[in-house]
């Protein structure tokens, strides 16, 4: 992948914590600018402490990060994070939340106003924007979460696990509303899941990590064609994929011993 083609290049990256434990140790990673990016791995082997390491939250102890050429020292304007929890503000109306990115930086103007409402109801969430986060369901508030993070504009989307704690059929549903994202407004992004299936529903690469210190075990490139749906899962095709992915998952394992 050449310099022009890349949003986000890690190279040799390693991360400890105070009292010595290493979460990331000598990984190298690059990302396209329209390239959707699972990661997947054990728990604890460093897929969240990377997502904060690209987004400039926490500094790497080795290597270096770069994100569309420019090294990341700091939090970056153009790059967005959403976490598993929806981390709404409860004072904050559906509408308020999503627009909160703009209200950081500048005045809201009626084009954000108007963008923000669409957003919401590209979520089916036309209706609920004068709502209160306690007030809506725990898929509705990923959903505000979501359409503020569009508002941000970022060029490189970063998503920590964010429908790891709905149910299972709230998950397709919200699984559906992310590849409506991502086809009419391609990024470059990054996932973090447990989810196989999820993984290869949604990626356009998969990315293995090993257990702490995390590296990348494999990297699995997921060719099946867009626009996807839920239907695809049921296809040999799919299948392969998500036991190619399955037998890394079982190897780093076994390997950890």
């Amino acid at each position: 992948m050449s310099g022009a083609d890349v949003a986000v290049r890690l190279r040799g990256v390693g991360k400890r914590f105070d009292g010595g434990v290493e979460a990331i140790r000598n990984l190298d990673l690059s990302v396209g600018p329209e390239e959707f990016v699972s990661i997947v791995g054990p728990s604890g082997c460093g897929k969240s402490t990377l997502l904060r390491v690209i987004a400039g939250l926490t500094p790497c102890a080795d290597g270096s990060v770069h994100v569309h050429g420019e090294e990341v020292t700091a939090p970056r304007t153009d790059v967005g994070m959403m976490f598993q929890r929806p981390a709404l503000l409860a004072w904050k109306t559906s509408l308020e939340n999503a627009l909160l990115p703009v209200r950081m930086h500048r005045k809201v103007r009626d084009g954000d106003l108007r963008e923000a409402m669409r957003l919401l109801a590209l979520f089916n969430l036309e209706g609920f924007e004068h709502h209160f986060p306690e007030q809506l369901s725990g898929g509705m508030q990923q959903r505000v979460a979501l359409a503020r993070l569009m508002m941000t504009g970022a060029r490189v989307r970063l998503l920590d696990e964010p429908f790891g704690a709905v149910d299972e059929l709230t998950r397709e549903l919200l699984n559906l509303e992310l590849l409506k994202i991502h086809e009419r407004t391609a990024s470059a992004t990054l996932f973090v899941t447990h989810s196989v299936s999820e993984a290869v529903l949604l990626s356009d690469r998969i990315v293995v990590m090993t257990p702490r210190p995390g590296t990348v075990a494999a990297d699995v490139t997921v060719s099946l064609p867009r626009p996807r749906s839920l239907d695809m899962a049921h296809s040999p095709e799919f299948q392969e994929f998500a036991s190619t992915v399955r037998d890394g998952l079982h190897l780093v394992q076994a390997e950890r011993g």
